[in-house]
C-alpha cells in the first residue's frame, strides 16, 4: 500500500532530497528517459529528474497528435527558459493508427498505453540504451485505476504488470505518494513558474479522453478548437479544471431555417482540491452564453452546447 503524503504535511526540501537520492541510486551510471507532457505532474517530475540526473536525463515530448493547439512548441519554450532541453518526438501517425475504429473508452486508453509505452518509448529505449523511464504518476491515478473507476494509462505495478517484463525498462515514479495539491506545492519549490505548477490538469490520453467515440484526426481537431475557446474564456475563474467534451451522436439543429444535423459540445468546469471529489463551478449564465456563442461561431459543425451540473461522484472530471 502506498503511504500518502498530504500537501499540508509535505516538507518539500526533505522530499526533494529523498527522491533525488533515490533516482540517482536507481539510475546509477546509466541514463534515463523522461516523459514530459507539459502538465503539472510531468513538469514537476521533469524538474526533479533534472535536479537528480542533469545531463544523464533525456527529456522527450511525445507529439501524439492529441494535444492542445501549439502545445509541443509552448512546452519546449517553457523548459528552455528553465535550462532543460526537450526533444519533440513526432508519433502522430502511430497514435491515430492505434485509435482507428476504437470507440470503447477502456479500449482507447489501452491503445494509447500500448502505443506510448511499447511502441514509441520501446523504440527510444532500444536506441538509447536507457533502462529507466521517469514519469509523473500520482496517487489519484493509482486510486482510480485500482478501484476500477478508470484505467489510467500510467499505472502498472498496482495491476500486477511488471514494466521491465512488459516493455523492457523500469519506471520510476517519485510523485506517487502525492495528490495534485501536493504536486503543485512541490513544483513551486522546484522553481517552476506559476504558468506550469498552477496549470489546470490535463489527462494522460490528452484530447482522446475528451472525445466520446472514435478519436479520429477530424474529431480531435474539433475538440481542440473547442478546448481553446473554453480555456481562454474560463482562465480567470480560478476553477480546479475546465474542459470541453465532444459527444458521439449527431444532434438535430437549425441553420438558415433548415434542419441541420451537427455535433454537441459539453462544457465542464470543476471546483475541487485533489480531484477525488468535485462540484461543478456555478458559472454566471451570461458567461455560459458567451461560451456557447463562441463555440457555435468558431467550431464548424457544432449545433449544441451544454453544461454539466453533476458532481463527482457519480460523475468524473473527465468524460472518457
Amino acid at each position: 500500500m502506498i503511504q500518502e503524503i498530504k500537501a499540508r504535511q509535505l516538507n518539500c526540501k526533505e522530499f526533494i532530497a529523498i527522491q533525488t537520492a533515490e533516482i540517482r541510486a536507481a539510475v546509477v551510471s546509466g541514463t534515463a528517459i523522461n516523459a514530459l507532457s507539459g502538465g503539472v505532474d510531468s513538469s514537476t517530475v521533469t524538474m526533479l529528474g533534472h535536479l537528480a540526473l542533469g545531463k544523464k536525463l533525456r527529456t522527450v515530448f511525445i507529439d501524439n497528435g492529441l494535444m492542445r493547439d501549439k502545445e509541443p512548441q509552448q512546452v519546449v519554450a517553457f523548459f528552455k527558459k528553465l535550462g532543460v532541453k526537450v526533444e519533440i518526438i513526432d508519433a502522430r501517425d502511430a497514435f491515430f493508427a492505434a485509435l482507428k475504429g476504437i470507440e470503447d473508452p477502456e479500449e482507447k486508453r489501452e491503445a494509447i498505453t500500448q502505443t506510448f509505452y511499447k511502441k514509441v518509448f520501446g523504440r527510444i529505449v532500444r536506441e538509447s540504451g536507457a533502462k529507466h523511464l521517469l514519469q509523473g504518476t500520482i496517487l489519484t491515478d493509482v486510486d482510480e485505476t485500482v478501484a476500477g473507476i478508470k484505467r489510467q494509462h500510467n499505472v502498472f505495478a498496482q495491476l500486477g504488470i511488471d514494466p521491465r517484463e512488459a516493455f523492457g525498462y523500469e519506471i520510476l515514479e517519485p510523485l506517487i505518494q502525492l495528490r495534485k495539491d501536493g504536486v503543485r506545492k512541490l513544483g513551486k519549490a522546484l522553481g517552476l513558474p506559476a504558468d506550469l505548477f498552477a496549470r489546470i490538469p490535463f489527462p494522460g490520453p490528452a484530447l482522446a479522453a475528451r472525445v466520446i467515440g472514435e478519436a479520429t484526426p477530424q474529431r480531435i481537431e474539433t475538440i481542440r478548437k473547442a478546448t481553446g475557446i473554453v480555456e481562454k474564456v474560463l482562465k480567470d475563474r480560478k476553477a480546479f479544471q475546465y474542459l470541453a467534451i465532444l459527444h458521439s451522436d449527431r444532434v438535430t439543429g437549425m441553420r438558415n431555417g433548415k434542419r441541420d444535423f451537427g455535433m454537441q459540445i459539453e462544457i465542464r468546469c470543476w471546483d475541487s482540491l485533489d480531484a477525488r471529489t468535485a462540484r461543478p463551478t456555478r458559472l454566471p449564465f451570461g458567461l455560459l452564453e458567451e461560451l456557447a456563442a463562441q463555440i457555435l461561431k468558431k467550431v464548424p459543425g457544432v449545433v449544441s452546447v451544454t453544461y454539466n451540473i453533476a458532481t463527482k461522484p457519480p460523475s468524473t472530471i473527465e468524460a472518457v
